[in-house]
C-alpha cells in the first residue's frame, strides 16, 4: 500500500520550480528545498534568489543553500532530514556518493531526454540539432556516473518542424512534473521498476559553446535550420557581416528551408518574405534577424535600413 514520501528537492531554474510546484500539490511531504547560493544579478549586482528558492519561500518550505557538499557539516545536515528520497532537477551542483546514498531510496533525477540517448548538459538542444523525431524526459536513479543510472520511468513527446529549444523546454516542463509524480506514486509502494541503461546506445549532449553559433553556409539548409532552432534562446545562431572593416554580428531567430540553389553563402534574393541564402543543398530563407544594437525583427524591417548589406548575388557575410 502506498504512503506519502518524505522528500528533499534540489533545483535551480524555472524548469526545476515547475517540478517543485507539482510536488507541493501532491500528497508527499517536502522536508527541505536545496538551491545554490544566491548570485549577483543586474547592473547593481544585487544578490538574487533562483526561481526554485522563491517558490519554496512562498510556500513556507525550509531552504538550504550549501556552496557544495564537500563539507562534512553540509553532508550531516542533509542526512539528518532522514528523507525517503531526494529529487534533483537542474540543480547545477555535483553530488558526492555520500549524498547519493543518504536518502532511503537514494536520489532520482529528471533528465531532459529519452535515455540512454543524450546524456549530458544540453540534451534538448542536441536532440533538436541532430534531427531526432522525438524527445522526452527520463526519471533516473542517480549514481556517480554522468546520467548513467537506472531508468525508472520515461515520457516522450514529438519534435515538430517548428520547435525550438525554447518550445521544447516548455513541453518538457509540462511533461516532467507529471512523470515525476507518477514515479513517486510507484516508489511510495516500496516497489518500483529500475531498468539498467544500455551504454552501447548512449550519446553525449555536450554543453553549448558560443563558437558553435557561427553559421557555416557550406552545410545544407536542413542542418542550418535545425541549428538555428536548437540555439534559441542561447547562444542564437549568427553570422558576421563586414562593413568598412567593422564586424557586425547578426543573429538569426527564424528561418525556413526553400528549394532554391546557388553558390553556398551567396544571397539569392532579399525581399519582404525574407533573405534567401544558398547553402550546400537548397537554401535558407532568413525571416527574423537581429542586427547590432537592435531587437530581433522581421527581415522586411531590417531591409528598410540595411538593404545594402543583403544585395542578391553577393556573399551574405560581406567582403573581407
Amino acid at each position: 500500500m502506498s504512503k506519502p514520501l518524505n522528500i528533499i528537492f534540489a533545483g535551480t531554474p524555472d524548469f526545476a520550480a515547475k517540478h517543485l510546484a507539482a510536488l507541493i500539490e501532491s500528497e508527499h511531504n517536502i522536508l527541505a528545498v536545496y538551491c545554490p547560493p544566491d548570485k549577483p544579478a543586474g547592473r547593481g549586482k544585487k544578490l538574487t534568489a533562483c526561481a526554485t528558492k522563491l517558490l519554496a519561500l512562498e510556500n513556507g518550505l525550509t531552504v538550504e543553500q550549501p556552496v557544495n557538499f564537500k563539507e562534512a557539516t553540509d553532508q550531516q545536515i542533509l542526512a539528518a532530514y532522514n528523507a525517503d528520497v531526494m529529487i534533483v532537477v537542474a540543480y547545477g551542483l555535483l553530488l558526492p556518493e555520500i549524498i547519493l546514498n543518504a536518502p532511503r531510496y537514494g536520489c532520482i533525477n529528471v533528465h531532459g531526454s529519452i535515455l540512454p540517448k543524450w546524456r549530458g548538459a544540453a540534451p534538448i538542444q542536441r536532440s533538436l540539432e541532430a534531427g531526432d523525431a522525438e524527445t522526452g524526459v527520463t526519471i533516473m536513479q542517480m549514481d556517480k556516473g554522468l546520467d548513467t543510472g537506472d531508468m525508472i520511468l520515461k515520457a516522450a513527446c514529438p519534435i515538430l518542424p517548428s520547435d525550438t529549444s525554447a518550445s521544447l523546454y516548455e513541453k518538457l516542463a509540462e511533461l516532467g512534473p507529471k512523470a515525476l509524480v507518477e514515479t513517486l506514486s510507484e516508489m511510495s509502494t516500496g516497489k518500483y521498476n529500475r531498468e539498467p541503461q544500455d551504454d552501447s546506445l548512449s550519446t553525449y549532449a555536450a554543453k553549448l559553446d558560443k563558437t558553435e553559433a557561427e553559421l557555416d553556409w557550406q552545410l545544407d539548409a536542413e542542418t542550418l535550420d535545425r541549428k538555428i532552432r536548437a540555439y534559441i534562446p542561447w547562444p542564437v545562431a549568427q553570422f558576421t557581416f563586414l562593413e568598412d572593416e567593422k564586424e557586425n554580428r547578426i543573429r538569426v531567430w527564424k528561418a525556413s528551408v526553400v528549394d532554391e540553389r546557388g553558390k553556398p553563402g551567396n544571397i539569392i534574393s532579399a525581399d519582404k518574405n525574407g533573405i534567401v541564402v544558398a547553402t550546400a543543398n537548397k537554401a535558407l530563407r532568413i525571416e527574423n534577424l537581429q542586427i547590432p544594437g537592435k531587437k530581433a525583427m522581421p527581415a522586411s524591417d531590417v531591409l528598410n535600413s540595411k538593404a545594402h548589406w543583403f544585395k542578391p548575388t553577393q556573399p551574405i557575410s560581406g567582403t573581407k
